[in-house]
């Protein structure tokens, strides 16, 4: 019977029902647009600042230690230890190694180079690492990794050296420059005849290095299987109020905050999981890059969510206007239900099931329409499309739901105050 009603009232009043669905269409649609953008954009950011290097960090013990006077920092065991290359999988057996995109050891020391057949020596700074290295990590059977991935923002002129390689380099841009060396060139490190077989632009501290694979480093610098740390790339969610308070003392966490924190994805959490995995090794989140990630994706959901409320009162007050004129235009069918024993809040629901069945059927395509504009978007702004976060349908038909409840919730006086002997009287 009560679906009966609610058919009969859509269809007797088209204009009315249609300004309601077009209400929750735009809404909606407008939600939808923001909050698969919203999402998009952080994921987007991650990955994109996942280029630019890691965001944590793992060196031996001794080399995390350090002393402030006044105002400068002093390392006094920096250089002086090393972690086993050996060790290096269980960076990707962690809990969290899903999480882990990439990572590459490395190992820095000074030498004497000069140009084959040129007597004049100078000192340099070698890098070495893994440009991209198979690794033998349990239950995955081909996984590589090294500074190709890790930054995958450096550009190189020639090609890249080989794994493991000997008798081949690459050199940083302004090396390069200083130098007037340039690919195929023949140098001598510490008497190692080597090539340079690549030219390495947008290589940030390594621009004015010699980078080498880590065996030909190890050799070089006589530190064999030893590297002094490690780069680790990993998708992190952003840090809140518990990830902050974790930075600033771990030990000021209750036992269910502390479950919590080492449950989640933070950068924190997981350098935690890498520490307590990686014999000798102490691991920590470089916090300037994951602050960028948070503040940026902390201004995206709070516009989100400003758009989110104005979105709720708008629609809210347009739902309000059209029921309130619903009200008046059938307060006699509303008088007539009162005498025959139907309750201010039977006759309210009534309402309420008619224009929550129109804007969630509204809700639906404008969730379709949402993602069409959010793409449009992402197209323009981004020059590719952006995933689709299907999370956002249920979320629409729930704010929609809400809306109307909210938006009903006004008028209801309206039919409390209506007297069915003179609204039948036609007073």
């Amino acid at each position: 019977m009560l679906f009966r009603m609610i058919k009969n009232a859509i269809f007797r009043n088209k204009a009315q029902k249609s300004l309601a669905f077009l209400t929750c269409f735009l809404a909606t649609a407008l939600l939808c647009a923001m909050l698969n953008i919203t999402l998009g954009i952080g994921n987007e950011l991650t990955k994109a600042l996942r280029k630019y290097g890691s965001n944590i960090i793992i060196l031996p013990k001794g080399n995390s230690l350090s002393v402030e006077v006044g105002g400068e920092i002093y390392e006094p065991l920096k250089n002086e230890s090393y972690l086993d290359e050996a060790n290096l999988h269980t960076i990707k057996e962690i809990f969290w190694r899903n999480n882990i995109t990439a990572f590459a050891p490395f190992l820095e020391g000074k030498i004497t180079w000069q140009k084959l057949n040129d007597q004049n020596k100078s000192e340099a700074l070698i890098l070495g690492t893994y440009f991209d290295k198979k690794i033998d990590i349990e239950d995955e059977d081909d996984f590589s990794t090294g500074v190709k991935k890790l930054y995958a923002l450096w550009s190189v002129e020639g090609a890249w050296a080989r794994d493991d390689s000997l008798d081949e380099v690459m050199l940083g841009d302004e090396f390069a420059k200083d130098y007037d060396l340039k690919v195929n060139d023949i140098l001598e490190l510490n008497s190692q005849k080597v090539k340079v077989v690549g030219i390495v632009t947008h290589a940030g501290k390594a621009s004015n290095k010699i980078i080498t694979s880590l065996a030909l480093a190890q050799k070089l610098l006589d530190k064999s299987a030893k590297f002094d740390r490690a780069e680790v790339s990993a998708l992190t969610i952003p840090e809140d109020d518990l990830a902050q308070k974790a930075r600033r003392d771990q030990n000021s966490l209750d036992q269910l905050e502390f479950d919590k924190w080492l449950c989640t994805a933070y950068v924190g959490s997981i350098a935690y999981d890498i520490e307590d995995k990686f014999k000798g090794a102490s691991a920590k989140a470089q916090s300037s890059i994951s602050d960028a990630e948070s503040f940026v994706v902390k201004k995206i959901q709070s516009l989100l969510a400003l758009t989110s409320i104005i979105c709720l009162i708008v629609t809210s007050i347009a739902i309000a206007a059209l029921m309130s004129s619903e009200i008046h235009r059938r307060k006699k069918e509303i008088g007539l239900l009162k005498v025959l024993g139907a309750s201010s809040f039977q006759i309210y629901m009534l309402f309420v099931g008619e224009n929550l069945f129109i804007c969630m059927i509204a809700s639906v395509f404008g969730f379709a329409f949402g993602l069409l504009v959010s793409q449009l978007i992402a197209l323009s702004i981004f020059a590719h499309s952006i995933e689709i976060s299907f999370i956002a349908l249920p979320l629409s038909i729930v704010f929609s739901i809400f809306c109307v409840l909210l938006g009903c919730l006004f008028p209801m006086r309206n039919i409390t105050a209506l007297e069915p002997a003179e609204v039948l009287c036609g007073k």
